[in-house]
């Protein structure tokens, strides 16, 4: 009889080690995958956004700001993951010098549901950005 009691701890423990382990997984995926994403997007739209008439007029370095924040928002939401919410949050977008501060806030709803309370978790998200546009000098 005793040894029937550790088999079913042993057993319990590794269904609730292997749900841990899935739950932060999924967070740690999501937190990556909004980082890379806002990263790669950020870069993206202010290449795009670069005002190349002004640079060869010039010589002065800067973006358009509307520009930015419609390639941003369009970047974005062809590459995010359509089972989250997102927040975006521009902050800052300086013409001149380019910068930018952006946030963007993903919710994500935990697999472990409190069976006291009857709830789910929810996790907050939040990864924050600030780029400087650099162009190579040639």
């Amino acid at each position: 009889m005793k040894e029937s009691f550790w088999g079913t701890f042993v057993v319990a423990l590794g269904i609730l080690a292997i749900t841990f382990i899935f739950v932060f997984q999924n967070i740690t995926n999501t937190d990556e995958h909004n980082y890379t994403l806002l990263k790669e997007t950020t870069e993206s739209a202010m290449y795009d956004a670069f005002d190349l008439a002004s640079y060869r007029a010039s010589g002065i370095i800067r973006i358009d700001r509307e520009k930015f924040v419609e390639n941003f928002v369009r970047r974005f939401a062809e590459d995010a993951t359509l089972s989250r919410s997102y927040t975006i949050k521009i902050y800052d977008v300086n013409e001149l010098p380019p910068k930018v501060s952006v946030e963007v806030d993903s919710k994500t709803i935990g697999a472990v549901i409190n069976l006291w309370q009857n709830t789910t978790t929810q996790f907050d998200i939040v990864n924050k950005l600030d780029a400087i546009l650099e162009i190579p000098y040639w």
